[in-house]
């Protein structure tokens, strides 16, 4: 068997949402985790993601992962990286939470940074929130951008906790008539932030234009052409992004945030050249989604040499059989992992084939193989 760079090999949770103890070794190529809506099949493949990025797709609080009544919660992911004729690298990684507090490890030792460690193993997830990539807020491509950032311009992740801890006083002290003093010491820290976070969103916006046109052939569900566009909300420029928040005080005071900088960024989704959240058919909204995830996943193996694990939650009931089928296609064609949830095992192992398939059933939280 032609294994995949990257694979999970073995999986041990505990006290995750609804989840009862986990101890799986899922298959190299395809597993099909399946079972009724309810039953935890989503906080499985949330388990995946924990361990192998620090976070959720689910919440941005860890303590909304934690099961009821447990102190807090365990994820051990062992992997196998493979590179060319080299050996197998073999690693652990840990996250675990408890009493507010998170912690990450690799093979027992602390990991250096949290990107760092996000970027060890690549996923990428397909949940319901991404099929509003074109059609929904700005923040959720801006968190596509800085997922991407990530591999491209790792300082950026720093950046963007130390940008929007800065803003958030900025504007706590302007409400309160603070001195020149004060402000401008935040609003330096808010504009050198603010720029090594834009360089690094820009960089990721053009790693992934180099791959959204050929993502969205190969997904072959439309010969129109899909452009993406960064749209820059501040500066990459320091001086200038600090000159923009000095300049505004008087209007940001009266605002509910600032009116400058990387909150308020957006990656424009163009479809044949016009903005496709004013022309595209709800059909080709999903079929654009599809092809930006396509894309994210090929941006990330570009950088990084390793294919990402794909997760996919539930994607034959929010797609129709056309996008349904387009989307495994092209898994089919990558050397990745994949992991697939779903109430109609049956359709999907039809779908992706049975050969180096592994089914997974969840019942009430439980996992075993089927």
């Amino acid at each position: 068997m032609n294994l995949p760079a990257l694979t999970l090999d073995r999986l041990v949770a505990r006290a995750v949402r609804n989840l009862g103890p986990v101890n799986i070794e899922p298959s190299p190529r395809t597993n099909i985790v399946f079972g009724d809506n309810g039953q935890g099949k989503t906080s499985l493949l949330e388990a995946i993601y924990l361990v192998a990025t620090s976070r959720s797709f689910r919440t941005a609080k860890l303590r909304d992962v934690v099961q009821h009544g447990e102190r807090g919660f365990r994820v051990a992911a062992t992997w196998s990286e493979r590179r060319g004729e080299l050996p197998s690298l073999d690693r652990e990684q840990v996250v675990a939470y408890e009493g507010r507090a998170s912690q990450v490890r690799i093979d027992g030792n602390p990991a250096s940074t949290l990107a760092s460690y996000a970027t060890k193993s690549p996923v990428v997830v397909f949940h319901a929130e991404e099929l509003a990539l074109t059609t929904g807020a700005a923040s959720i491509r801006r968190r596509l951008l800085d997922r991407v950032a990530l591999y491209v311009a790792p300082a950026s992740a720093r950046a963007a906790g130390a940008y929007a801890r800065a803003l958030k006083t900025r504007q706590e002290l302007l409400r309160r008539g603070s001195s020149d003093v004060e402000l401008e010491a935040y609003e330096d820290v808010a504009a050198r932030a603010g720029a090594e976070l834009t360089r690094g969103r820009a960089r990721a916006a053009a790693e992934l234009e180099l791959d959204v046109s050929r993502a969205f052939e190969d997904i072959g569900v439309s010969n129109a052409t899909l452009g993406v566009r960064y749209e820059r909300g501040g500066s990459e420029d320091a001086d200038e992004a600090k000159h923009e928040l000095w300049d505004r005080r008087s209007r940001d005071t009266r605002a509910p945030s600032a009116t400058f900088g990387p909150h308020r960024d957006d990656l424009v989704i163009t479809l044949e050249g016009h903005v496709a959240r004013t022309v595209a058919s709800q059909g080709q909204h999903r079929a654009l989604t599809l092809a930006i995830k396509a894309a994210e996943s090929s941006t990330i193996a570009r950088c990084t040499g390793l294919e990402p694990v794909q997760l996919l939650d539930d994607v034959s009931s929010e797609l129709d059989p056309k996008r349904t089928a387009a989307l495994f296609f092209h898994l089919s064609k990558r050397r990745a992992q994949v992991f697939v949830t779903t109430t109609r095992p049956d359709v999907v192992a039809a779908a992706l084939g049975e050969e180096n398939t592994k089914h997974f059933q969840v019942v009430g939280g439980i996992v075993t193989v089927a």
